[in-house]
């Protein structure tokens, strides 16, 4: 989950013509004997009173892993952080009192590419690190929106940015130029109701489609990417993941999610191919506002962001049953 902040303290829209139709039925599936997710164990703790509040993983080739730490729960500098497979953390890239470092993703030639949400116009947008090289900014996005989750295209031109003020999906060409809006509307858009406004949350590009989550009206969206690389038709996969934050796809397994729900809900949920949901992780497993998920072979990572007391910070692993996995979506 991001949030805006002022002095510290929590401040708890061109209209899409498109029809969302449903993709499949969004019931629930109740628990059954094996959990899908077992050895669940704290791969990482964190100082969150130093800002280190975890909000994005991309998990690298190598084993290692690139992850946002927030900075503004705490009041202190954002950062990008490098962690090796054995454990090693380095400081990628260090931010300014009062920015965030949300989303990350990474191109194929090793290229970061990272959201950073700013009251400074001239800060605020995304941008890139290449191997060895300094950070810059790629793209401005709106000052009055907060950009958010970010994907990468399987051919590596095009990045996918949220905006979950303005309920936007943004294009950002990697090789540089203007942002422009891929899509908007009120699929996206946050609850106008609720005191902590957040609609599109999470991006990612899966099988030929851009996959958002909607924190405030707790769905799941695949959005076909056609031929002219124009927004299809939106599709519904879930719509009863309240606090949906960001979420990854099992590796090899088609349209199967693990879904981060942040507080107040503090849940990871398995979204099978046909849309139906399963809870397989909870605050009795060590939870502790939960941001994201990421999958690496049969491990799955979970960001938490410690966002209420005790901050319990952390990057937790557990391993994907996937005989049970399986059996779940079978039964139902």
């Amino acid at each position: 989950m991001r949030i805006r902040f002022t002095h510290a303290a929590a401040i708890p829209a061109l209209a899409a013509v498109l029809v969302s139709t449903p993709y499949a039925s969004a019931a629930t599936a109740g628990d059954r004997t094996q959990p899908v997710i077992t050895q669940v164990k704290t791969a990482a703790a964190f100082d969150f009173a130093s800002g280190n509040s975890p909000e994005n993983i991309t998990a690298n080739p190598d084993g290692s892993l690139t992850v946002s730490m927030l900075g503004v729960p705490a009041n202190k500098p954002p950062k990008l952080v490098h962690i090796t497979a054995s454990g090693q953390r380095t400081t990628l890239v260090g931010g300014h009192l009062g920015d965030q470092i949300t989303g990350n993703t990474r191109g194929d030639d090793g290229t970061i590419y990272y959201n950073v949400d700013s009251d400074d116009a001239s800060r605020n947008g995304t941008w890139k690190l290449p191997p060895h090289g300094h950070p810059q900014r790629l793209a401005a996005l709106p000052a009055d929106g907060l950009p958010n989750g970010l994907a990468i295209d399987p051919a590596g031109r095009t990045l996918y940015a949220a905006d979950s003020l303005n309920g936007t999906v943004w294009a950002v060409p990697v090789s540089g130029g203007a942002a422009r809006v891929w899509l908007t509307g009120p699929e996206l858009a946050p609850d106008p109701k609720t005191s902590l406004k957040l609609g599109v949350n999470g991006v990612r590009f899966h099988k030929g489609a851009v996959w958002v989550s909607n924190f405030n009206q707790g769905t799941l969206l695949r959005i076909p990417v056609t031929a002219h690389k124009v927004p299809g038709l939106i599709q519904t996969v879930a719509d009863n993941l309240p606090d949906l934050d960001d979420f990854s796809f099992l590796s090899n397994h088609p349209d199967t999610v693990f879904v981060a729900q942040n507080d107040t809900t503090d849940r990871v949920s398995v979204v099978h191919p046909n849309g139906i949901t399963q809870t397989a992780l909870t605050v009795d497993d060590g939870l502790a506002s939960p941001t994201t998920t990421a999958v690496r072979g049969n491990q799955l990572y979970i960001a938490n962001a410690g966002l209420t007391a005790p901050h319990d910070a952390k990057l937790q692993r557990g391993t994907i049953n996937l005989k049970s996995l399986i059996a779940h979506a079978r039964h139902r």
